[in-house]
């Protein structure tokens, strides 16, 4: 695809000012394919990978409008609404709006969970431009009478597939329902399964379709690694992989994802006991705690982060070279937005997946989301050859390997390594 130029896009001078001191040249596929539909008042719906710059493609165009037509906002009201599954992704997206709006004058607030609303309703009280906020939250103010939805322009609905993941289809249909009919509606998901195809069709009109990378596939530049494994052998092997990079003194960041928030605690407890400093992050953990975790693992003083699936979406740390999947997913999905934490912004990165034996089905159905097999890393001390090779049958009995899937069954330590 040829790419526009940022220069060439008619955005406010405002917002080009911004992108000229971001040293922001040449816009993602997401952002020349959906900013130009969205200057023209289309509804889309964008299908895109975690990292691939998905929110200044909605961002920058609705701050385009608000510049060029400022208003008087009404009491407890918003202009636009953007709903997003996890405080995390609250917060980002409420950053990059800060950061691309910096000449632009606009009144922006975050509704989320976890810390105390009386801020949030004082904020409210004289209406804003934007409102970031998360669902639950929201609905407890609504029905507050905090919030009015009636005037909003502009509705983004944010990593949805993770929306629903989390049980949230009701409350976003609730809030749908209060919207104007008259507004411009953006829905963006990493996958299309049919039921958020369904929920997409319910809320907008005649909208355009923009599609950057085939659904749940994984970045290219992430190079994937299993390691077939006892589940008690898990801990030592971390722990090898930890002092490898350190040894190859890489300093880069690194996640490990555990699938319970007591694993994770465990987890990160015995990494510090061995000498490495860790720390986790999870749901029970308070606003304040996850907020200061992630600020320590961004500056590089906790390299190492423990989380559970909380962390897999609306995380964007630079510098994360390598995730570890602790434990696999029982959701093939998070999958991909797990080791999607690595290789941002056209970096590379490496995820290595540890698999024992109650985990090889739920290995099974990844390969066959991400349509291939992951590489294997057999050459270090705890490798479990016996569960390796049940994988490998279970995997011929499926489907008989392709050239590509032979390649991607060879043994050793390189796999598809990049060096």
């Amino acid at each position: 695809m040829t790419t526009t130029p940022f220069e060439a896009l008619q955005l406010a001078e405002s917002l080009h000012r911004v992108l000229r001191e971001l040293d922001y040249n040449e816009p993602s596929p997401i952002q020349a394919l959906a900013i130009p539909l969205l200057l023209q008042g289309r509804d889309l719906l964008g299908c895109a990978q975690t990292g691939t710059g998905k929110t200044a493609s909605f961002a920058l165009p609705i701050l385009h409008a608000l510049s060029k037509s400022p208003g008087r906002n009404r009491p407890r009201s918003c202009r636009t609404l953007v709903l997003a599954p996890t405080r995390e992704l609250a917060i980002q997206v409420g950053k990059s709006f800060s950061t691309y709006g910096k000449y632009v004058s606009f009144r922006q607030t975050l509704i989320y969970g976890g810390v105390g609303q009386v801020p949030q309703i004082n904020a409210m009280r004289g209406g804003v431009d934007v409102l970031v906020a998360t669902p639950g939250r929201l609905l407890d103010l609504i029905d507050q009478g905090h919030v009015d939805l009636s005037q909003v322009e502009f509705f983004v609905l944010d990593e949805v597939d993770r929306m629903l993941d989390m049980g949230f289809l009701r409350d976003v249909k609730r809030i749908v329902a209060m919207l104007p009919v008259k507004r411009q509606s953006l829905f963006f998901s990493a996958t299309l399964a049919p039921n958020i195809v369904d929920l997409a069709q319910s809320i907008l009109r005649n909208p355009a379709h923009v599609s950057i990378a085939p659904e749940t596939t994984t970045a290219e530049k992430i190079a994937q690694q299993v390691c077939f494994v006892d589940r008690d052998s898990k801990r030592p092997l971390l722990e090898q992989l930890l002092r490898g990079q350190d040894a190859a003194k890489e300093q880069k960041l690194t996640i490990v994802f555990s699938r319970t928030k007591h694993g994770a605690n465990k987890l990160a407890k015995s990494l510090c006991v061995a000498g490495f400093q860790a720390d986790a992050i999870h749901g029970n953990k308070s606003q304040a705690q996850r907020e200061k975790a992630l600020d320590r693992f961004k500056k590089g003083l906790t390299p190492v982060l423990v989380a559970t699936d909380v962390a897999a979406r609306g995380v964007d740390v630079k510098d994360v070279g390598l995730v570890v999947n602790f434990d696999l997913p029982n959701e093939p999905e998070a999958y991909v937005h797990r080791i999607g934490r690595t290789a941002r912004a056209g970096a590379e990165g490496r995820a290595v997946s540890f698999c024992s034996e109650d985990e090889l089905e739920y290995l099974r159905d990844i390969e066959k989301i991400i349509r291939m097999p992951i590489p294997r890393w057999d050459s270090h001390e705890w490798h479990v050859a016996a569960l390796a090779e049940r994988h490998l049958r279970g995997s011929q009995n499926r489907s008989a390997p392709s050239g590509q899937q032979q390649r991607g069954q060879q043994r050793g330590n390189g796999g598809n390594r990049r060096r």
